[in-house]
């Protein structure tokens, strides 16, 4: 009995045996066959590209000559306020707001008012030049009467002393109304002390230094101010804005103050016009960039602080180059720029090239053509489609 299971296994093995054989052998010969199939997917790109006398006729080609242009150079930048023409509003006085007069987007004038406080330092510097006013008036008769009188007993001594009393109480006068002009107290006031009327106004008053629009309120009311500390609004002349730019170091021989420039933002249907002004001397040296200020008009007040906006730097220097028509230049499957060059054999070839600024419809190239080069301009997506089968 065990004769015959020991049988029964060994001819089970034996038929297991015989079947991992033969499929080794079936499956030996299509090795070769996979990784054939294989091989044309690795295969590099034909480096020529030959075509028929009809292909030839879509493919039109330019002999690359050196030429004259003026550079465009377009970077990024962010909006800000022309600082010549905005300004923060500090208080000219301490002591409580008691009335806000403009709001946000209040177009102002010089001297217009925009807050009111009620300070102890107005009133005091109104109580102060009024008093001067009348010392001055009357020191200047008594020097008057005193000159008048000289040629009595009066000594020259005297009259010299009254004429430099006058002199002193003028000067007080003068200190006075200089502070009178620090608290941004207008000439209607100072003009009824002058006379010796009443002052209608008593609140102490904040006042725009320049014309512009309210583009911050910076203060409540009852809030308590601290005269040339408590910053209270920002007005700015939004006509004009700054736009920083940043170039680089291999754009710095093409960029001067005075440089046309263009300002692109969505925002607008058409580029804004500005200036270059400002070029600083400091390179960035963790980005190598160089601060540029644009001065762009901004007639409709489309560019506000801190947008980002496309600045196209117009050079007014000459430059000598090579430039290649936009049409010629393809891009690669690392998006790196390349051209066909017609051969001398009447086959075509690829060239990667290194592009420099856009000059209408061509680029600047830096790298990669010669003067003389025979460059396909039309056509060069019919090569790179037969390259690539």
């Amino acid at each position: 009995m065990a004769d015959r299971s020991a049988a029964r296994t060994n001819d089970n093995m034996t038929r297991f045996l015989s079947t991992c054989a033969l499929g080794a052998v079936l499956l030996a010969p299509r090795l070769p066959a996979v990784a054939a199939e294989a091989a044309p997917a690795r295969a590099a790109v034909a480096s020529n590209v030959v075509l028929t006398a009809a292909q030839r006729e879509k493919i039109h080609v330019e002999a690359i000559a050196p030429s004259t242009f003026r550079r465009t150079i377009e970077t990024t930048g962010t909006v800000d306020f022309d600082n010549e023409q905005a300004t923060t509003v500090l208080a000219p006085i301490s002591g409580p707001v008691t009335r806000l007069v403009v709001s946000l987007g209040a177009k102002v004038n010089v001297g217009d008012v925009l807050a009111t406080a009620a300070s102890p330092d107005y009133a005091s510097a109104v109580s102060a030049y009024r008093k001067a006013v009348a010392t001055a008036k009357n020191a200047r008769r008594i020097a008057e009467l005193t000159q008048e009188l000289s040629h009595n007993n009066l000594s020259r001594r005297e009259v010299e002393q009254a004429q430099t009393d006058a002199a002193n109480a003028e000067a007080d006068r003068e200190a006075a109304l200089e502070q009178l002009h620090s608290l941004a107290v207008d000439a209607a006031t100072i003009q009824a002390i002058d006379e010796n009327r009443p002052v209608a106004e008593a609140a102490g008053m904040i006042r725009a230094p320049l014309a512009g629009t309210v583009v911050e309120r910076l203060i409540t009311p009852g809030q308590l101010l601290q005269a040339g500390t408590t910053p209270c609004f920002t007005v700015a002349d939004l006509s004009q804005v700054w736009v920083m730019a940043n170039i680089f170091e291999s754009d710095l021989a093409s960029v001067e103050a005075g440089d046309p420039a263009e300002v692109a933002t969505s925002a607008s249907p058409t580029n804004l016009a500005g200036m270059v002004d400002y070029i600083s001397a400091i390179v960035d040296p963790t980005t190598r960039a160089i601060a540029v200020r644009v001065v762009a008009k901004n007639p409709k007040n489309v560019l506000k602080k801190q947008m980002y906006v496309r600045v196209l730097i117009h050079s007014r220097r000459e430059q000598t180059g090579l430039l290649v028509p936009v049409s010629a230049v393809l891009r690669d499957d690392e998006d790196l720029p390349f051209v066909y060059l017609a051969n001398t054999d009447g086959s075509f070839s690829r060239r990667r090239i290194t592009l420099g600024s856009r000059v209408g419809e061509r680029y600047e190239t830096t790298a990669g053509l010669t003067a003389g080069d025979q460059v396909v301009v039309e056509g060069g997506l019919f090569l790179q489609f037969l390259q690539t089968q």
